[in-house]
């Protein structure tokens, strides 16, 4: 920017250009906080997901945090999404890392169904006993990324990217008040009228429960058949 301003004839140094762009609020796009600490006391689980073939709904959930950049501050965002739909299960958001909007969000999506495997990455939020024994209460096995391996998350990663492109920097947040309106309105849209190449240009919605759909049609047909 620096460079920029003085090919525009601007005579300006690299503080003078940081005042002015926090004085307005203008943020480049460069990695935020540390949103995946771990806790060495919390067990870590193994990572089972390694040459898995996904082949429906609710075979695997993932989870994952990431950071809103806010006028002052950051918000932090937590999804827990399907990995065969790319349905988005749940979401919260909240103003500290606490433990807290990671269960709201597990128990909103459970609410919805159950996976055989939930996979995270290592943070404390998703090794703590109150997240892992929410989990085991259901009989879901439990999966965690290497340390180091984002892309062991990858549907996470890609979700996350499309938040932010197409929602959370175009509009520039200015408080939490307001990401969490204009969030509720994309996720809305993400699930139910974002079309994905990968879906064969369906969206979430159609996948996760149209697939469902076949299933219970499947397995109503072999109960009739059993009892005919």
């Amino acid at each position: 920017m620096v460079i920029f301003l003085r090919t525009q004839g601007r005579s300006v140094n690299r503080k003078r250009v940081q005042r002015l762009m926090r004085l307005m609020g203008i943020h480049g796009i460069c990695p935020g906080p540390n949103t995946s600490r771990r806790r060495l006391e919390h067990v870590v689980y193994p990572y089972l997901l390694r040459g898995v073939v996904i082949e429906r709904p609710n075979q695997v959930w993932s989870a994952d945090i990431t950071y809103i950049r806010l006028m002052r501050g950051f918000a932090y965002l937590v999804a827990i999404l399907d990995w065969f739909s790319r349905y988005v299960l749940s979401w919260r958001l909240s103003n500290s890392l606490e433990t807290a909007f990671c269960t709201e969000a597990l128990e909103e999506a459970l609410g919805k169904g159950s996976p055989d495997i939930f996979n995270t990455d290592q943070g404390c939020q998703f090794t703590s006993q109150d997240f892992t024994g929410r989990l085991k209460s259901q009989e879901i096995q439990i999966s965690m990324d290497s340390r180091g391996r984002a892309f062991d998350n990858i549907f996470v990663e890609r979700l996350w990217r499309s938040v932010k492109y197409e929602d959370v920097y175009p509009k520039g947040y200015q408080a939490r008040t307001e990401a969490q309106e204009g969030l509720n309105q994309y996720f809305q849209f993400y699930n139910d009228e974002r079309f994905h190449q990968s879906l064969q240009y369906r969206t979430p919605s159609m996948v996760h429960f149209g697939a469902k759909k076949i299933l219970r049609c499947v397995h109503d047909g072999k109960r009739l058949a059993r009892l005919a």
